[in-house]
């Protein structure tokens, strides 16, 4: 008897747990909403890597080149033309509203000007200052959300447990002393970066060298939370996290999750690497952020700067097209929603928040210069070409009076309002789409 009633005093302080630990729905909805809304952030990852031109952190860890020559770029730094408000302005450009960057990524070099050592750009690099403070304010200038890569690993830590692949310094059990170490040194940063700049998200990596209890997950999350409960943070908190980062490959299937990221180079490389010059051109680009939009996630669309600041003309080139893109259609980007299947059109779409209006994006031009819609049970009202207003005309096939099958639609788009890249029709409904969605037999007479 004593133990069952010990165990019913137990389940209202593991409800009240599970309560607390699980995001009420209506507040964790509604912060994540300038996040659903946003479509397009540009990742920036900038470190002591772009001396050389070399992998971020994994080229010494993976052993292809010494600890210490890797840590000896940090001499050639110099960030002599970095200008963070012209960053700022062609990510503003491009038409993204977020950006994120690397405060610090494995290898442990830190763009701000930590007290947590001196492995930093203002105490260790040529450049002898804070670079990431001037950028963060940029941002903010330009009215983008601000957004912080942080490292959970430090390969260059020495209370750190794992240094390359093939150098492990110790394990936490034997050496508790030192792990504790790092967790103040890590969590001291992160409470540095949190007073500084108090940013919209947080955006971690590394996560699959400990697990939950031995990064403190929790911990981390609530310090954080402390100055903004309505911050947000990416999937890599080994399952703490507020959304889904899949990386480099467009997700062929649409993912459960409601909020998702894809985070994606432009060209084979994070860091800026002087030989690669396998670049996505602007269509390949805006491809995969059209994917994005049609199966309802962002594009984080990676640049990685010069050592010097500057950003490669290729890199930039692709901002710009890709500005030109957004700005004709941002009716069509922001605030929308996932799209409907490809039963009924043959290329991506997307909705509009009320679900009201129906956007088709038609990247190539039609060989007759007709589009075909299926399966809308909606009454369409117009139809036009969104970024001139150019209103379209359309015909309904094998629709009867008698039967509720909605027939099948022709657009026809004249070959002068075509898009460069994709052209965007906006089908305009009188009222939230309804899809039919049976399976069609014969159309019987009544």
């Amino acid at each position: 008897m004593k133990k069952i009633l010990f165990l019913l005093l137990l389940v209202p302080i593991y409800s009240q747990a599970q309560s607390i630990s699980k995001p009420d729905s209506i507040s964790f909805h509604k912060k994540m909403q300038w996040f659903k809304d946003a479509k397009l952030g540009i990742f920036i990852h900038w470190g002591i890597y772009a001396v050389n031109g070399i992998s971020e952190s994994w080229s010494f860890y993976n052993g292809h080149i010494s600890h210490e020559d890797y840590i000896e770029q940090a001499e050639g730094f110099k960030a002599e033309n970095y200008d963070p408000d012209y960053w700022a302005k062609l990510i503003k450009e491009s038409g993204a509203k977020y950006s994120v960057i690397t405060s610090k990524h494995h290898d442990g070099f830190a763009l701000w000007n930590t007290r947590q050592g001196d492995f930093n750009a203002a105490k260790a690099s040529a450049a002898k200052r804070d670079v990431l403070t001037p950028f963060i304010n940029a941002l903010r200038n330009n009215n983008l959300k601000v957004g912080l890569y942080y490292s959970l690993p430090d390969w260059s830590y020495a209370d750190y447990t794992h240094h390359t692949r093939n150098v492990e310094r110790y394990k936490i059990e034997n050496e508790p002393k030192r792990w504790n170490n790092f967790l103040n040194y890590s969590q001291g940063q992160l409470k540095e970066l949190r007073n500084s700049y108090n940013p919209d998200l947080w955006w971690f990596d590394g996560d699959w060298e400990h697990n939950a209890k031995e990064w403190e997950i929790t911990k981390i999350k609530s310090l954080l939370l402390e100055n903004n409960p309505n911050v947000i943070f990416n999937s890599r908190l080994q399952g703490h996290g507020d959304y889904e980062t899949p990386e480099i490959g467009l997700p062929v299937l649409r993912p459960k999750a409601e909020y998702w990221e894809l985070c994606m180079t432009m060209n084979d490389s994070w860091g800026y690497q002087h030989n690669d010059k396998n670049y996505k051109t602007p269509q390949q680009v805006i491809d995969i952020f059209v994917d994005c939009i049609s199966k309802g996630g962002n594009l984080l669309l990676d640049i990685g700067p010069k050592a010097d600041g500057t950003i490669p003309v290729e890199q930039e080139n692709i901002l710009k097209e890709l500005g030109k893109w957004t700005s004709r259609h941002k009716n069509a980007i922001y605030g929308t929603r996932k799209g409907i299947p490809y039963d009924h059109f043959y290329g991506p779409t997307a909705l509009s928040k009320d679900s009201t209006i129906l956007y088709l994006y038609v990247r190539d031009k039609p060989a007759d210069g007709q589009i075909i819609l299926k399966g809308i049970s909606n009454k369409i009202n117009r139809i036009f070409v969104v970024g001139n207003g150019t209103l379209l005309e359309h015909q309904v096939f094998c629709h009867v009076y008698w039967n509720k099958y909605p027939g099948v639609i022709y657009i026809n788009i004249p070959e002068s309002v075509m898009d460069e890249y994709y052209t965007v029709l906006a089908i305009m409904l009188d009222g939230k789409i309804d899809l039919y969605r049976e399976y069609t037999g014969a159309l019987e007479s009544n």
